[in-house]
């Protein structure tokens, strides 16, 4: 089977071309497989790129775990990168469908390669029982929620899937590697959730560090920066345009006026491969 690793970001997949032929057999095993770092390809996730009845391709993306996920902001860039790059769809505007619906991305190509996407993310998902989370409001905001002994303030907000945002004043390893496990299985988030540390550096730039339902830290998120951003806006902690720095590199975000939210950043292909086992 021939498989493609790309990152947008660092956040890194394997990705599927099902527009051949192929058996991918029992499909959270072989993610599980391939995205092991030491004994297979390595990955955050693998990532399906099917033909779709709505859009000009279909993403079904898979965490380290196994488990599916409904989204994911970085991978989407990449999908539309290979559509375009690889002939399936040779247009600068793409619409993918996800779990999260058919989304619009238009394509920035240099030397006939994409080199950056910008992504209509749709509106944010606000209602608590949507998110989902038992925390409340709609959505939870500055909402307490303790974990791992200590008394947190957290935003909740989802962008087809769930994100739980605190905002620190350093972010550091103990809030990604020793909190972050924990508000992921929290009681409060019944389908587990991602969670996002924001260090605040002016209203218009912000450094965050994710640890992601499923596959632990990644150097990036890409719905985990656009859901940042919105609770941010919503605890009143930055503006509307955003500059997210991710351990992988930097996304642009805007929460328009209109109500959607518009992720710009890089996507790169690293190498092509096969999977004989």
């Amino acid at each position: 089977m021939k498989f493609t690793k790309m990152h947008g970001a660092g956040n890194d997949y394997l990705y599927v071309n099902c527009f051949e032929a192929v058996d991918l057999g029992d499909i959270p095993s072989l993610a599980q497989a391939m995205s092991d770092r030491h004994f297979g390809a390595g990955g955050d996730g693998l990532v399906l790129i099917q033909p779709s009845e709505r859009a000009d391709a279909r993403m079904r993306m898979f965490n380290a775990d196994g488990s599916e996920a409904e989204m994911c902001g970085n991978a989407v860039r990449c999908v539309a990168k290979y559509v375009y790059d690889h002939g399936i769809a040779k247009k600068e505007e793409l619409a993918i469908e996800t779990g999260r619906g058919v989304l619009t991305l238009q394509c920035s190509v240099l030397d006939r390669k994409v080199d950056r996407v910008r992504v209509n993310m749709a509106e944010p998902i606000l209602k608590s029982s949507d998110i989902p989370t038992t925390l409340p409001g709609d959505p939870p905001v500055n909402a307490k929620l303790s974990v791992g002994g200590r008394d947190l303030e957290v935003t909740c907000v989802s962008m087809g899937n769930p994100h739980c945002v605190t905002f620190v004043d350093e972010v550091n390893d103990d809030w990604v590697l020793n909190i972050g496990p924990r508000i992921e299985v929290h009681e409060a988030f019944p389908r587990k959730i991602n969670a996002e540390f924001i260090q605040v550096l002016s209203p218009s730039e912000v450094i965050m560090r994710v640890w992601e339902r499923g596959s632990g830290e990644t150097l990036a998120c890409g719905t985990g920066a656009c859901g940042a951003v919105v609770a941010g806006v919503l605890a009143g902690k930055n503006d509307r345009n955003v500059t997210v720095h991710l351990t992988g590199g930097d996304l642009e975000i805007e929460w328009a006026e209109t109500g959607e939210v518009y992720m710009t950043g890089p996507a790169a292909e690293i190498f092509t491969g096969e999977w004989h086992a």
